[in-house]
């Protein structure tokens, strides 16, 4: 087979995972509580980016990455999967879905902005007007359309929406700057990180075993918008001539997602969802066009 024509069906099976995760996250928050689901998820992630690795054959690389990076993983890890899924999935208890994804999704227009505090790179009037524009989409989502009245449905639940993109957009900072291969990085980082929960969980006296449903979601989550899905997407995007000609699909997963919360968690899908997107989307568009001239 062709290997553009792989990249597509390895970014299109992904993109099918990443649809389904929002639902996944707000119907095993029914059953586990963001941190017993956090600990789940993680745990499951990292058993499955170890077998990738076994059949890989990539453990002596492994091993000199645990024996010579552990302080930087043990930094990443605690950035991701740690702090930033405690924030997404608090933040997806307190919102509905249809809500917490959108706004998670302005971690690409936080992470230009970010580059230039940290990279030191310039910033130009079409990063601004990329800004203003998603703003305006979150102020629509995060208001359900009332924008006069400026009604928020729960102000922590925007703030920690929001804030996972800035954890979600420092992970992405550094973990650029960490040269070693991608699912050597991951799987340290996951290591780390679980280890992390698992002191959480133990120091806050969480219940390991809460229920058969919600750990049945944990895994899901684990392995579809975590494991399998980081190492398909790295497989498309080597795979493919370019990386505009897979990364562009990722912002198919938002719309896609509205269908899927529709019709599994039972939310009715806002005129002010659907716009607010848009424009996130379209802010987010503005800020490559200028990044790639």
């Amino acid at each position: 087979m062709e290997q553009q024509k792989r990249a597509y069906i390895f970014a299109v099976i992904v993109v099918l995972f990443w649809t389904t995760v929002a639902s996944a996250f707000k119907i095993t928050l029914r059953y586990l509580n963001f941190v017993q689901l956090v600990f789940w998820s993680s745990f499951v992630s990292m058993f499955v980016l170890f077998l990738i690795l076994l059949l890989e054959k990539k453990l002596i690389m492994f091993r000199e990455s645990i024996r010579n990076y552990w302080l930087y993983s043990l930094i990443l890890g605690l950035l991701n999967p740690f702090l930033y899924y405690l924030v997404l999935f608090k933040a997806y208890s307190l919102l509905p879905a249809q809500q917490a994804q959108p706004l998670n999704q302005t971690w690409a227009i936080v992470l230009a902005f970010l580059s230039v505090i940290i990279l030191r790179q310039k910033i130009g009037l079409k990063n601004i007007l990329a800004l203003v524009i998603s703003f305006c989409g979150v102020l629509l989502i995060s208001t359900r359309g009332e924008l006069t009245s400026l009604k928020f449905q729960s102000v922590p639940g925007v703030l920690l929406a929001l804030g996972s993109a800035f954890i979600w957009s420092f992970y992405w900072i550094y973990n650029i700057r960490d040269k070693r291969n991608e699912i050597v990085k991951l799987l340290t980082n996951f290591i780390f990180g679980t280890i992390f929960i698992f002191v959480l969980m133990v120091i806050s006296k969480q219940e390991f075993f809460p229920n058969l449903s919600g750990i049945i979601g944990g895994i899901y989550i684990g392995i579809f918008e975590m494991g399998i899905s980081f190492y398909f997407w790295l497989k498309a995007l080597s795979l493919s001539k370019t990386t505009a000609q897979i990364s562009n699909m990722i912002y198919l997963v938002p719309f896609l997602s509205l269908v899927v919360i529709r019709l599994t968690v039972g939310e009715e899908i806002l005129p002010a969802t659907i716009l607010g997107l848009i424009l996130i989307i379209l802010g987010i568009f503005v800020q490559q066009y200028r990044s790639s001239n």
